[in-house]
């Protein structure tokens, strides 16, 4: 199978923001080892990284090899890099678990074992254990001058506000990690979101001043991505809740899918093209049939679809698609049966709940009775406010209008033997029977 040329799919997709003169020529060449790097200071990636992800995935898929750098040295700092202030250090056993957490989440995007293009993992503190401080000046610093680090945009909208020597520092770290890595692994290529241009222009420069530039031939490249904004201009990644992250106990499948399938319209074209591995004849089909058919939001549910099932799985994409459904949708008793007993807790969190003994479900007296005295008032306050909400229509059990207060309960079976929904309205609320 032919091999997309990379930088035609960037572009096509909308992910090529800058690079350096000769990077498409080093590229069509020969095969090419590229990384780039991710910051160890939370557990988990986030969405906002998915678009660099998605770079090494590329890059991979063109038959290049894709390195991705943890931060273990450069984490212990913090990138200055357009930030209002300056970043708390964490620990080495904070960043250590960091480190495990996101390694485990690039697998799932890059292929570790493959042949010579295959994915490699490094930690750049690894070397800088190893160098001293005096080393590192004699190293780096001499090669590059204050003028050079202090005309780095990212350097110069801190001064405004103050930056310290330690953040200042840091282009030198990972100009440093450049040099490193063209020495010891021959790459010759870094990438990165458009923020990092500075940064990762430095480390070109280093290897430049410290290997020397044969008749103008450019020895390392440099590339970036722009970052990913809205349509209305706003920061793309974030939820009511925060970041929108890629390990499940942070963000659960289901709340990673809802984040995806509510995406704009507006913002569904550019979306499909960085998030996901669609072509662009299917993209495009899909840009079609969403135009002919908005409603059926196509380019939404292709998009949750895709993204939900890399990052977590295809049966959690299932799960969440049921679970929406359920909550939002037009779900019925069968959808219902359909649930497993082990799905009801990740499918109804942050529902509420309450828990009533089976001796109490076998002797509730009728509907209202368990709508308000035997859940203790926890969906209605009183037996009169529940036979008012069922006059109005406006209660259901296990997704079945209640016809009448006086409705008998060997009407409603229980779901996989434990569980009743209560709906009203809009809302849900779930009954747990524990024995």
């Amino acid at each position: 199978m032919t091999k997309p040329d990379f930088i035609e799919e960037l572009r096509w997709r909308g992910m090529l923001h800058d690079m350096m003169p000769g990077t498409d020529e080093q590229l069509k060449k020969q095969l090419t080892a590229g990384y780039i790097g991710f910051d160890p200071t939370a557990a988990s990636l986030h969405i906002g990284n998915l678009a660099t992800i998605m770079l090494l995935v590329h890059f991979q898929r063109a038959g290049h090899k894709p390195f991705a750098l943890v931060g273990g040295a450069t984490g212990m700092i913090g990138d200055p890099s357009f930030k209002a202030s300056e970043r708390s250090f964490l620990s080495e056993e904070t960043l250590r678990i960091n480190q495990e957490g996101i390694r485990s989440q690039l697998a799932s995007f890059l292929d570790f074992d493959c042949g010579d293009n295959s994915a490699e993992m490094v930690n750049n503190y690894d070397w800088f254990k190893e160098i001293g401080f005096l080393e590192f000046l004699r190293e780096v610093g001499k090669f590059l001058s204050v003028n050079y680090m202090m005309s780095k945009d990212s350097v110069k909208k801190r001064l405004e506000t103050g930056i310290s020597f330690t953040e200042f520092s840091y282009q030198l770290l990972q100009g440093y990690d450049f040099y490193w890595l063209y020495k010891h692994k021959n790459i010759r290529l870094q990438m990165g979101g458009s923020d990092q241009w500075g940064n990762i222009t430095t480390g070109t420069e280093l290897i430049r001043r410290k290997e020397g530039d044969e008749e103008g031939y450019f020895k390392a490249f440099a590339l970036t991505t722009p970052l990913i904004t809205k349509a209305d201009g706003t920061k793309f990644g974030k939820s009511e809740g925060g970041n929108v992250w890629l390990d499940p106990t942070m963000t659960s499948p289901y709340q990673f899918y809802q984040f995806w399938i509510n995406q704009s319209d507006e913002d569904c074209h550019r979306l499909l093209r960085v998030f996901t591995l669609y072509s662009k004849e299917e993209i495009e089909a899909l840009e079609a049939q969403h135009a002919e058919a908005p409603h059926t939001r196509a380019m939404q549910k292709a998009l949750a679809e895709e993204v939900t099932t890399r990052v977590h799985s295809a049966h959690d994409y299932q799960l969440a698609v049921k679970a929406s459904e359920v909550l939002y949708g037009k779900a019925t008793l069968d959808t219902l049966r359909s649930i497993h007993a082990d799905e009801f807790a990740v499918i109804f969190d942050g529902v509420p709940q309450s828990e009533i003994s089976r001796a109490d479900w076998t002797t509730c007296a009728g509907i209202t009775d368990l709508l308000a005295s035997t859940t203790q008032g926890e969906i209605y306050a009183s037996k009169s406010e529940a036979r008012r909400a069922i006059q109005q229509n406006a209660v259901s059990i296990n997704k079945v209008k209640v016809k009448s207060a006086e409705q008998p309960m060997s009407d409603f079976d229980l779901l996989q033997d434990r569980f009743v929904l209560v709906s009203k309205g809009k809302k849900n609320h779930l009954i747990k029977i524990i024995d």
